[in-house]
């Protein structure tokens, strides 16, 4: 490992504490070094917050050091006013005479302005070290600048003779069956507090009647996404409550009210399309599809997926509800208690690379 690619992973481990607090922005780090000692370091720690290297340069103690100094960032520097004032002027106007980037700003209409920016105050800029890692660290942040949606999760579980729910009868209490253990339930409110939004389907609703928080985990709570088309759920549900940001597609006219949203969308063949696009113009960059079966596997016939999260518990319950079919790269499968847990990749999931 060379010493830029040394300093520069020391960026991307400062990067991952603003994981769940900087979205819609990416996570970014910055380090200060000089005479091969790192001086300063700092990270994006919350949306309209200082920038990395805000933090980093600021962390300096003596500001001598840093006309002999180098900084590494894992994004390259902003080179306009947005939240926060553009951060390559900061660099030039710090006397910083080199920069190291891991990966340009994916947005085409600001990529490689910063660099460009520094450049011609004649400061040395490398560019590209850790560059995958770099992408991989922002790959939903990438996904909503190239491809217009945001990053897709699904996540479900299974009993071992392939359910996802039980046959429901009419007057059933509507709650949730249970399939995960508690340490699946902990780690999936892990996951909701790193995400921007949640997403569930009508029967979902209804039957399991979710709140879709982060209960067993310190966080945020994502916003959640509801389809609807016919305004068949419950007002008394809990998506309802008014305590997390709620969005409603459906086909019905309805009256938005405190922290509830109501899109009026045609339930057609560009849904999820459409939905999406909504969704990334509101600067939702990942959103969780949690259920049910048939919100799954439209997703999935729709290739509009980039990760699954899929829970195979020991259970079988002989008749229900079937789990959707899926075909992936596995990036991981792992054993926990009474459970298989499997991580599957799209294929095509790497071109954001």
């Amino acid at each position: 490992m060379t010493a830029d690619e040394k300093y520069m992973q020391r960026c991307l481990q400062l990067a991952q504490n603003g994981r769940g607090a900087v979205s819609p922005n990416p996570m970014v780090g910055a380090v200060v070094v000089h005479n091969g000692k790192i001086v300063g370091e700092g990270y994006h720690r919350k949306y309209g917050e200082a920038h990395a290297e805000v933090n980093a340069i600021g962390s300096v103690e003596d500001k001598s050091l840093l006309k002999e100094s180098t900084i590494y960032v894992s994004l390259e520097p902003c080179s306009h006013y947005g939240k926060t004032p553009p951060c390559a002027q900061l660099i030039i106007d710090s006397g910083i005479p080199r920069v190291v980037v891991a990966c340009l700003d994916p947005y085409v209409a600001v990529s490689g302005r910063g660099v460009e920016m520094l450049k011609a105050a004649g400061v040395e800029v490398v560019v590209g070290i850790l560059v995958d890692e770099a992408k991989e660290l922002n790959k939903e942040f990438f996904k909503s600048q190239t491809e217009k949606r945001p990053y897709i999760y699904l996540k479900w579980a299974q009993t071992r003779d392939g359910y996802i729910d039980r046959l429901r009868n009419e007057g059933d209490k509507a709650q949730p069956t249970l399939i995960s253990n508690n340490f699946s339930q902990v780690l999936v409110h892990k996951k909701r507090a790193e995400i921007d939004a949640i997403m569930i389907g009508t029967n979902t609703a209804v039957n399991d009647n979710p709140s879709l928080t982060t209960r067993f985990w310190s966080g945020k709570n994502p916003a959640r996404v509801i389809l609807d088309k016919t305004r068949r759920i419950p007002r008394d549900n809990k998506i309802f409550d008014g305590n997390v940001k709620t969005i409603v597609f459906t086909e019905k006219d309805e009256k938005s009210s405190s922290n509830v949203e109501f899109r009026k969308v045609c339930f057609d063949d560009n849904l999820l399309d459409n939905i999406l696009s909504v969704l990334n113009s509101c600067n939702i960059n990942s959103v969780l599809v949690e259920g049910g079966g048939q919100l799954l596997q439209a997703f999935i016939s729709r290739d509009l997926w980039d990760e699954a999260y899929i829970e195979v518990s020991n259970a079988e319950f002989g008749a229900g509800i079937r789990a959707p079919e899926i075909v992936g790269d596995v990036k991981e499968e792992l054993y926990w208690g009474t459970s298989k847990h499997v991580h599957l990749r799209h294929f095509d999931n790497y071109k954001i690379l």
